[in-house]
């Protein structure tokens, strides 16, 4: 919003002011992206500064823990029974919306949005070390 403040002076309306501050807004947050490359970050190694080094944006990712977390979620993943796991496969690894996912699996989106929920819960349940009987409905959180 500064970057709107400190350029409407250079607004010319030529172009409609949503998309003339909108143009100024994204080129603030590139150039401010730009220089968190260019900033060191103490107590770092050189090579984890990339931005695909942390989780969350705070914590440096351990290659052994992130290959240990693939692991456990793939594992968490084949245990689910399949009306969950395709869906929550479709819609968190594949990017599929929920329209899709019904078309595909030929079910309501009703459907698909509470088996992903189900999924999601009995997966965090599973990753949490939580066993839970495959037949049993997860408790709603």
């Amino acid at each position: 919003m500064l970057a709107v403040v400190r350029g409407i002076e250079k607004f010319d309306g030529r172009a409609a002011f949503t998309t003339w501050s909108y143009r100024v807004a994204t080129d603030a947050c590139l150039d401010e992206l730009r220089r968190r490359s260019r900033r060191p970050n103490p107590g770092l190694p050189e090579y984890e500064h990339a931005d695909d080094a942390y989780v969350g944006g705070s914590t440096p990712r351990d290659p052994g823990e992130t290959v240990s977390a693939q692991l456990d979620v793939d594992a968490g993943l084949a245990a689910l029974p399949e009306e969950f796991r395709a869906p929550v496969v479709l819609r968190d690894i594949a990017g599929f919306d929920y329209a899709d996912i019904a078309e595909l699996l030929d079910i309501a989106p009703g459907t698909v949005r509470s088996r992903i929920a189900r999924g999601r819960a009995r997966l965090a349940d599973a990753l949490a070390g939580n066993q839970t009987d495959p037949n049993q409905r997860p408790i709603p959180r």
